[in-house]
């Protein structure tokens, strides 16, 4: 039975995650599976990849084959550079000890990778929404310039139009007083008459 290192798709429409599984490569893609590895989810930055390493290491050495997308995965978690040195060890290149320190020291360096790139994508991320608080900030303050502008012509106006309307009063007030004489000295002169 030739079996495969494979991903086996979960999720819904559009969103989907993946579980790392050990199955037969003659099952449906979504189908049976002899063991469950870990998962897979792509949706994230980066990428969430939960592993149980020694028994995905363990289907490696009993000859199980990845597919390219489990490779990758495999490679980047370290599975396979552990088998390799397993292998040398097998062939006496080196000692087990030696290997160890090997696969240490690599995945000291490859956490240090993964964790400056979620280190700069949170700081590109803070700059970001400070940039655009920045950017709020200043149309905020444009607005609110904008607007007492606006409202001191609109009370400059309405000063101009009671000035207005307090001039046209005092001229008003004469007039009405001469146009309220008139008629009472007419009626006086039509009794006179």
């Amino acid at each position: 039975m030739p079996v495969k290192i494979r991903l086996a798709r979960h999720g819904r429409k559009r969103n989907a995650y993946y579980y790392i599984v050990a199955a037969d490569s003659r099952a449906p893609r979504d189908g049976k599976f002899i063991e469950r590895l870990g998962n897979y989810n792509p949706n994230t930055n980066p990428a969430t990849i939960e592993l149980n390493f020694d028994k995905a290491l363990d289907w490696l050495q009993k000859g199980a084959q990845p597919t390219d997308t489990a490779r990758a995965i495999l490679s980047y978690k370290g599975v396979l550079m552990k088998k390799h040195l397993l292998d040398g060890v097998k062939k006496g290149a080196f000692d087990e000890a030696t290997a160890e320190a090997k696969f240490n020291t690599w995945m000291a360096g490859k956490e240090s990778k993964v964790q400056a790139k979620v280190d700069k994508l949170k700081s590109d991320k803070d700059s970001s929404a400070s940039a655009r608080l920045a950017e709020e900030k200043k149309i905020n303050e444009d607005r609110a310039k904008a607007i007492a502008e606006k409202n001191a012509e609109l009370a400059k106006e309405a000063a101009e139009a009671a000035k207005a309307a307090a001039a046209e009063a005092t001229e008003e007030a004469p007039v009405a007083e001469a146009t309220e004489e008139a008629p009472a000295d007419e009626a006086t002169e039509e009794k006179a008459e």
